[in-house]
């Protein structure tokens, strides 16, 4: 037997690069200066658990401006940037931060090769150069490659992703155009050969650039020639690492019994083991010592003297009740399948995983992941172990259940069923029965459509056989409490709050405040007269009141919601002046005068001798209800809230301005 590691195995240059800048820094720090990194520096846990035992922490584009604002002279803050890259805001948003406050720095740790995929972007791209992006639309370096392109563009995966998109859209749009077209640095090498023919095939002119980093065209290109050459293939790389998911999928392809694993602990040995040549390989965030590690435990399984009685452990036969643990190989929508070191497959299906509908089976699991599960029934004809994930999740959560029950935790559940006078409700896999009259909901509610909500309850009752009652009610009642209580703690006259108006009365409307609720009185509504709150609230809306007065014993609240700036008088008087003109509506007549309203809620009187400039018997003579006319304004009595206006003026204004004019025109005939 022989154990070979590749090469090109480990930290990549561009990853050797952000480490060993941060371990500089870390090496170097003054008393009190933060070190962070944006981002997971490198994909591997073990690493970051190191960084982490230092005082390192990760951070994300919102912790930025904070960051920028505590960095001081006793706490410098300094920044490292992933080899990933950022996208172009990130970077102007550090620069900007750098510039304003001197105790706050940032190293840009971005590998070479992504600089130069940005540099490409910058300068290739505009309107008649869209750009194509073979690549992982979420992966940070594609979206800094992205946020940097001057026109259209469009990610796609793989090959098979291009052909959709162009058939749907892209055709339609870059008939005439010129594309520009990279690659993600860690893209799989066979998946850029067939893009390049693709768009070639397509465009003619198209110009392409090849940037996947020749460390993972190297890396690439040697996993394939020892997994070829090995009876089993280990890929040694995070879960979140793209360049170790292309690795794993390389040898995989050469190598049927690969395995991709982050750390020794996770290895473990196929059934049956009948291999002689073991290959190792690393994604480019693996440190040296974990695949060091890797090698030495694999080496120390092949030669132990016990290796037969492991492997005749590892054979034993699986029997129904039987709670084993096995390796995620294989995923749809409906099912996950598991490698459990036996001659049998094992399966679980989609409602022995979870009660949650809406779950994606694909972003619960990745090929290799370990799952434990209780083995509901074994066919040796077919080789397949039916399995359950929730009886084993029901087990283990079981404790935290009667835990709950003795120390009154609030757990959180999905209603997975409505039965006769309640719904059961699965927290973590274990059924909690809560009656209809603990769920929170009115009476008569219908029970089924409480399906599939979330809901926050307390452990009420256990009984024998795991049976367990629960309250959601309770819990609405305490927060309920918290809530009032806090309220009340805070209240204070004059304070605003935003509410939704609840019920409303002929005198009034209650608003919610947030578990509390207040009232405005109708009067406190509106500048003008209303005969019912509903001429000015609907239930339901949003508005904000403040505080009038409140009693605390007896819990009322006296809310305010008209304000001095909604005032008519104060809008009026804040708009005109004595002298000014303005639009008016005659709204009413008397023997001595017309009024007429200037804004709403604010009318105005014309004396019957302001109406016109000659004698008149009364003001219908001249006026009609509803005419709207200009009327200057003579006085504004602020005290009694009176206006006083006049037509009359104006006719004055207009004839004393035609006079004048009349009197300059014979003045000149008479030159």
């Amino acid at each position: 037997m022989s154990v070979t590691v590749a090469k090109g195995a480990g930290f990549c240059f561009g990853v050797r690069r952000a480490t060993e800048a941060v371990e500089a820094a870390i090496a170097n720090r003054v008393q009190g200066e933060v070190i962070v990194t944006l981002g997971r520096l490198i994909h591997n846990n073990d690493y970051l658990s190191g960084l982490e035992a230092t005082g390192v922490r990760t951070v994300s584009e919102e912790d930025i401006p904070e960051l920028c604002r505590f960095a001081d002279a006793a706490h410098p803050v300094r920044l490292f940037v992933r080899a990933h890259g950022m996208t172009a805001a990130i970077e102007r948003m550090l620069l900007r931060c750098a510039e304003e406050n001197p105790y706050f720095h940032f190293t840009d740790c971005t590998c070479p090769y992504v600089s130069k995929i940005h540099r490409i972007v910058v300068e290739q791209t505009n309107a008649d150069h869209p750009l194509f992006i073979l690549g992982s639309a979420n992966h940070p370096e594609v979206q800094g490659i992205v946020s940097r392109a001057k026109g259209q563009f469009w990610v796609f995966d793989s090959v098979n992703a291009l052909s959709a998109l162009f058939d749907v859209e892209i055709k339609k749009q870059t008939t005439s155009k010129v594309p520009i077209v990279v690659a993600q640095t860690t893209q799989k090498l066979e998946e850029w050969t067939k893009t390049k023919k693709f768009l070639k095939n397509h465009y003619t002119n198209a110009i392409i650039f090849d940037t996947i980093c020749s460390v993972t065209d190297s890396r690439q290109r040697e996993a394939a020639i020892l997994s070829q050459a090995s009876d089993f293939m280990i890929v040694i790389g995070g879960r979140d690492s793209s360049n170790s998911a292309k690795l794993y999928s390389v040898c995989q392809s050469y190598c049927a019994d690969t395995v991709w694993i982050e750390n020794a602990a996770q290895l473990r040995i196929p059934v049956p083991f009948a291999h002689q040549r073991v290959g190792i390989t690393a994604g480019a965030s693996t440190p040296r010592c974990i695949i060091e590690e890797v090698k030495e435990t694999m080496s120390e399984i092949m030669e132990n003297d016990n290796f037969e009685a492991m492997l005749e452990k590892s054979l034993k036969t699986l029997n129904t009740g039987d709670t084993v643990t096995g390796y995620v190989t294989a995923i749809s929508a409906g099912e996950i399948q598991l490698d459990l070191g036996a001659k049998v497959t094992g399966r679980i299906e989609f409602d022995q995983i979870t009660d949650d509908p809406s779950a994606k089976l694909s972003d619960m699991f990745k090929i290799g992941d370990p799952v434990e599960a209780f083995v509901i029934r074994v066919s040796d004809l077919d080789g397949m172990a039916t399995l359950s994930k929730k009886r084993v999740d029901s087990d283990k959560n079981w404790k935290n259940v009667e835990a709950a029950k003795e120390s009154g935790e609030v757990l959180e559940g999905r209603v997975v069923e409505a039965v006769k006078s309640g719904v059961i409700v699965s927290v973590g896999g274990v059924r909690v029965f809560v009656h209809e009259s603990q769920t929170g909901a009115p009476k008569d509610t219908d029970l089924h459509t409480l399906v599939g909500k979330t809901v926050r309850l307390k452990i009420t009752d256990i009984r024998d056989g795991k049976k367990a009652r629960g309250s959601v009610r309770q819990v609405l009642r305490d927060e309920r409490r918290a809530l009032e209580d806090a309220f009340w703690a805070n209240i204070e006259e004059g304070k605003y709050y935003t509410g939704v108006v609840k019920s409303m009365t002929s005198y009034g409307a209650f608003v919610d405040l947030g578990g509390v609720d207040g009232m405005v009185h109708a009067s406190e509504l509106s500048w003008k007269h209303i005969k019912s709150p509903a001429e000015i609230l609907s239930i339901g809306d949003e508005i904000t009141v403040f505080v009038k007065s409140f009693d605390k014993e007896k819990k009322r609240i006296s809310l305010g919601y008209k304000t001095e700036e909604t005032n008519p008088w104060y809008i009026f008087t804040h708009t005109y002046a004595v002298g000014d003109v303005a639009p008016v509506k005659i709204v009413s007549m008397m023997p001595f005068g017309a009024f007429a309203e200037i804004i709403e809620g604010v009318d105005g009187l014309i004396h019957i001798s302001e109406i016109a400039d000659h004698r008149i018997a009364k003001p219908a003579d001249v006026l009609e209800i509803g005419q709207v006319v200009d009327a200057k304004i003579l006085d504004i009595d602020s005290e009694k809230q009176k206006v006083a206006l006049s037509i009359r003026a104006l006719l004055e204004d207009a004839k004393a301005q035609e006079e004048a004019a009349e009197a300059e025109a014979a003045d000149e005939s008479a030159e």
